[in-house]
């Protein structure tokens, strides 16, 4: 009887991830047209913003309680899954082209800071002398609060140059020609699929966690797999149906604004409330972190579009980390 419980939970969290992220796109795209802002622009703000809830919720009530070392492995974790899975599978569904801010603008700061958060890291843990001895959980570094601090500052400024881009890039659609939706919709829209995204994901989680856990899988595995997959549905399954309902700008705006977010600001505020230990499995994984950000990026530069095959390479790149974080 309880499993059948929890295949329900999990049926009806992917039935309200689903619903809510055709909703949430809708809203968006309507909010983009309505005040002739690009989608991307669009992507990198409200639904990055909405998608990056959940792990941003995680990790500052973990800071407030002083226990916030899930939140450096919760955002590298994300921002892995974000670049391998989530552009991956958008571009196995169809070829992404990458215009030209996320090239010139958005992606080299995403990768600035996945370099920043490495510096402040890498170089202290191996001076330590422990990392090489691998042992995983041992912790070799601090990402401190002046670190927390220096990524506000930066989310700020980073924001107010998207809202002047905004500003200086509005599009010149012929409004007559585009269906117009209600202010009070749109807002209506967005709120309720960001909680239908958010409450379908912890749903689809907690059913999923359970149903592993009573086939034999040990907490350790679900943890690297569904408990990981879950925090990154929202941005997985919002980016699926932007792709497919066309809105590819905000798709790739929303997988790249989401790890601008994590990192920015979901580090930022865990890190200024408390500083957050690392490990030497945070160590590796922010290493991959890098390599995957570079991997991604000449993707991205090549020829201005992710083809299929890239989608694909990019997702069992992301197959090959997973049967490595699971050996380790």
């Amino acid at each position: 009887m309880k499993i059948l419980l929890d295949i329900l939970i999990l049926l009806a969290g992917f039935v309200a991830l689903i619903k809510g992220a055709d909703w949430f796109v809708d809203g968006s795209a309507a909010v983009a047209r309505k005040f002739r802002v690009p989608g991307v622009i669009i992507g990198l703000t409200i639904v990055a913003m909405g998608t990056s809830a959940p792990e941003l919720a995680v990790s500052t009530s973990a800071a407030i309680q002083g226990s916030n070392e899930i939140a450096i492995s919760n955002v590298v974790g994300s921002n892995i899954f974000n670049l391998l899975v989530v552009l991956g599978i958008c571009a196995m569904i169809h070829s992404i082209p990458v215009g030209e801010p996320i090239v010139k603008r958005d992606y080299p700061v995403n990768l600035g800071i996945t370099t920043m958060l490495a510096l402040f890291t890498i170089p202290t843990a191996i001076a330590s002398g422990r990392f090489f001895g691998w042992h995983m959980s041992e912790n070799v570094a601090t990402v401190g609060r002046i670190c927390g601090i220096l990524c506000l500052v930066i989310f700020a400024a980073y924001i107010f140059i998207l809202i002047r881009d905004a500003k200086k890039n509005r599009t010149e659609e012929d409004e007559e020609n585009v269906k117009q939706m209600e202010t009070w919709k749109c807002v209506l829209l967005i709120l309720v699929g960001i909680g239908l995204i958010v409450g379908g994901g912890e749903a689809v989680v907690y059913g999923a966690k359970n149903i592993a856990l009573a086939a034999g899988m040990s907490e350790t595995l679900v943890g690297l797999t569904i408990v990981a997959l879950g925090t990154s549905l929202p941005e997985l399954v919002t980016s699926i149906v932007a792709a497919r309902k066309g809105q590819v700008d905000m798709a790739v705006g929303n997988c790249i604004g989401s790890n601008i977010f994590n990192i920015l600001l979901i580090l930022g505020v865990s890190a200024t409330i408390h500083p957050i230990s690392v490990n030497v499995a945070n160590v590796v994984d922010l290493g991959i972190l890098l390599i995957v950000s570079l991997i991604a990026y000449f993707f991205c530069i090549n020829n201005r579009r992710i083809t299929r095959d890239e989608g694909f390479v990019m997702v069992l790149l992301y197959a090959a980390d997973m049967v490595f974080a699971v050996l380790r």
